[in-house]
Formats: C-alpha cells, structure tokens, sequence
C-alpha cells in the first residue's frame, strides 16, 4: 500500500521556495497530496477474497514527473521509488453473509526533487492495516462486493520541528473503501472507491483535507496470461485547516490527477507476477496564496511503474503452492 510521498515531500517546499519574499507566511511542509500512491491498488485488486490462509504480496513503484501548475509551468522534477511488504489474512469467517479478511502493509521510500528545491528524503513510510474487510457473492452473477476500513499509523520516520522532515506522517489517516468487480470467465472488471480522512499533525495541528480515489480495471485472463487497461482519479476535495502554529496560513492547493495505462500479467503457478504503466494526462491545482493575483498552486504529473508479485504462504487444505490469487493492496 505505498503512499503518497510524491506530494508529501514536494508542495509544501515548493509553495516556501515560491514566497521567500513573504517570510510572515509559513505553510507547512506536510502532505496536500494523497496517503496513499494513486494506482497502487491496480494491480489484481478486486473485491474477491481468495480461499482460506495467509497470502504475502511484495509491490514496487518509481514515480517520474515535475510540478505543474496555472502560474508554475515549470516545476520542480520528481523521482520515487517505493516498496512494501504485505499481509492478507483470510480465516474462513463469514459475517453478515460476507467472507471476512485482514490485511497489513509495510512500506518504505525514498524521494528526490530536483531545482529549485534539491531535497531528498529515505525512509519508513507509515504501516497500513486494515483490521477487516467483508466481501459479498451475488450469486452466480459473477458480481462481488466488498467494504472495509484501513487506517495509516504514524509509525514511519518522522523528525524535524513539524514532524514532516522524513516520508512518515505524525498524524493518522482513516481510508473506508468500497468495492464493485466483475470476476467471471476470466474478466476483471473492477471499480475501487475510497477516501483518506486524516487527523490534525499532533505537533502543528495542522489538518490535510480529504482525498477520493476511483481506481478501475479491466483485465482479461487467457490462459496464464492477463492483460488489460487501468487507471485512475484522484482529488483533493476538502481544505486544509490550520492552526497557530502557522498563524493560520492555509496551503491552499486543491488538485485532481487522472491517468491511463495498461497491466500485464503472468501466472508461474506458485507465483503471479503483475506489472502495470500509468501515465497523468490530466492534471490540475488552484488554490489561493499571500502573493496577490498570482495563482501558485502546484500539482506534481508523470508516469509510475508498478510491479506486484505474490503467493500463499500457508493454507489448511492444501499446500501453499498449489494456488496463487491476485493481490494487491
């Protein structure tokens, strides 16, 4: 479940570089962009749950892009790589009718931004869990339904005086999600919803508005292979609030992000191996600031790609290397 290190790093930094010569503004160096890493969830994810045991997944990511925006046409440049080990947990519960499963992500980062900020940042991100989620069959209908609640904990690498000079977040970020797939004669059709609410930087008290993400797939598997298109929304739909700590100054940065690519896949038996490219066509920011008339919103765009591998480490019925799902988180 890698995150949103991309925006983290870079916003606030470029909004301090552009108003240097507003000193009785401060905007905090923390994260208008989103928890988690728009896309990341492309890769096989769907409201299925695979037969009882403990599955691991491995994800990896590199973001390649620079900051855009109605007044900053020529941002700074940014490079990502990211990994995360992760967890799902399926014990055969049923509840409400629905298959129960849990799920834990360990991710870790590191970040370059090029002229005029050069700043770089390596580290742990924060630990994703989701304590359940419920998945529903409709029938025979090929339809599956899925809800759950994941939370980030501020447990990654945190330091500096407003606890965001590294890839961790000091503050907690709730994420419900909801999930409608297809899963029939070897389609994957899926739809993923879901919105990060965080809570106020313990130390600042400053509070990140909300994130929506729309995450959809169509993939086909033919024997063992699977290809298909991807892609992706993502916006910022509340404000931020400040607080004191910044006189209450506001990085005002509203922004959406869409983008498009393509999955393959191939199926090893014990291990099924995804790889997926997605490209922001569409990007965009607004959002007022101290320098009068001058719009210096900024929204990073690029080009990711994603790789997932993964495998059932222990099942009651059989050996693990009998079967594989398709997971990602």
């Amino acid at each position: 479940m890698i995150g949103g290190i991309i925006c983290k790093l870079a916003v606030g930094t470029a909004f301090v570089a552009a108003l240097v010569n507003a000193p009785a503004w401060a905007y905090e160096l923390g994260m208008p962009g989103a928890e988690q890493k728009a896309g990341i969830t492309l890769g096989g994810g769907s409201a299925g749950v695979p037969s009882p045991g403990i599955y691991m997944f491995d994800q990896f990511a590199t973001y390649q892009g620079a900051y855009a925006g109605p007044n900053v046409p020529n941002g700074a440049t940014v490079k990502t790589a990211a990994a995360a080990t992760g967890f799902l947990f399926v014990p055969g519960w049923n509840f409400l009718g629905g298959t129960y499963d849990a799920v834990a992500v360990l991710p870790v980062y590191m970040a370059a931004l090029g002229a005029p900020i050069n700043a770089q940042a390596a580290g742990m991100h924060n630990t994703y869990l989701v304590p359940g989620e419920l998945s529903w069959k409709l029938g025979d209908s090929g339809f599956f339904l899925k809800t759950g609640l994941g939370m980030y904990v501020p447990d990654g690498t945190i330091s500096g005086p407003s606890g965001l000079s590294n890839v961790g977040d000091p503050w907690w970020t709730f994420q419900p999600e909801f999930i409608v797939s297809y899963l029939k004669d070897g389609w994957n059709l899926t739809a993923n919803l879901f919105e990060e609410f965080h809570t106020k930087n313990p130390i600042t008290k400053y509070q990140t508005g909300d994130i929506f993400h729309a995450e959809f797939t169509a993939t086909k598997t033919i024997g063992k292979w699977t290809v298909g298109p991807v892609g992706y929304v993502v916006a910022q739909v509340t404000n931020d609030t400040s607080s004191a700590f910044y006189n209450y100054a506001i990085n005002a940065n509203r922004y959406t992000r869409i983008a498009a690519g393509g999955l393959v896949g191939y199926n090893f038996g014990p291990v099924a191996l995804n790889v997926w490219l997605t490209d922001e066509f569409y990007s965009t920011a607004s959002g007022k600031t101290p320098v009068a008339g001058v719009d210096l919103a900024s929204v990073p765009r690029g080009w990711t790609g994603f790789a997932s591998i993964s495998y059932r480490l222990w099942a009651p019925d059989e050996p693990a290397s009998s079967k594989r799902p398709q997971l990602t988180k």
